[in-house]
């Protein structure tokens, strides 16, 4: 049987002010395609954290291959969000055992520094399982983190708000400074540091 892979890829993270930013690369066959759309896979966005992380089991397991890649707070602030992005996506696309041949991306911008065909869907989460797939990896691996922070960073409610400038999260940093996994090139823009 002839198998074709799809490959999607997406980030999590992108606009948080804590933490870094994830990406996922996840490779499927038009078979499991289908039978993760039956079990609900879906964008991430549009799931419940409990949702997401009863997908994952079944995900890593009908995924041909996965990748998840991060890029930290302090490149985001080092190089810019889009190139830190970029970074999270190589990272996850070379922990691939092999070189995809084409990749489908979340969003309308091009992965420069990919020399492989690729293809950008605005919304490619709610289009594309393999995205939807990718979305969900990504989100549950940087929510586990974010967890496991809340711990070394308490004071910050930061498994609440992921990270995210929410406005409690906002006052928290005015109330308790700012920590190493903030991203200050985020915080200049808010008038926070």
């Amino acid at each position: 049987m002839n198998k074709v892979f799809e490959v999607g890829i997406d980030e999590v993270g992108r606009g948080a002010i804590f933490g870094p930013v994830f990406a996922a690369a996840v490779v499927l066959t038009e078979k499991n395609k289908f039978i993760l759309k039956q079990f609900g896979v879906t964008d991430s966005k549009k799931l419940t954290p409990k949702i997401r992380k009863l997908l994952l089991p079944k995900i890593l397991l009908l995924s041909s291959d996965y990748g998840i890649g991060q890029s930290s707070a302090r490149e985001i602030d080092k190089l810019g969000i889009r190139v830190a992005t970029e970074l999270s996506m190589i990272r996850a696309l070379k922990k691939l055992k092999e070189k995809p041949s084409g990749l489908i991306i979340d969003g309308p911008l091009l992965l420069r520094p990919w020399d492989g065909i690729q293809k950008n869907i605005i919304s490619g989460d709610s289009k594309f399982i393999s995205i939807a797939s990718a979305s969900i990896i990504a989100k549950v691996s940087r929510d586990n983190l974010m967890e496991r922070l809340e711990k070394k960073y308490s004071g910050y409610l930061i498994f609440k708000n992921k990270g995210y400038g929410t406005r409690e999260h906002l006052s928290l940093i005015k109330k308790n400074g700012i920590t190493k996994l903030h991203r200050r090139s985020f915080l200049k823009k808010s008038n926070l540091i």
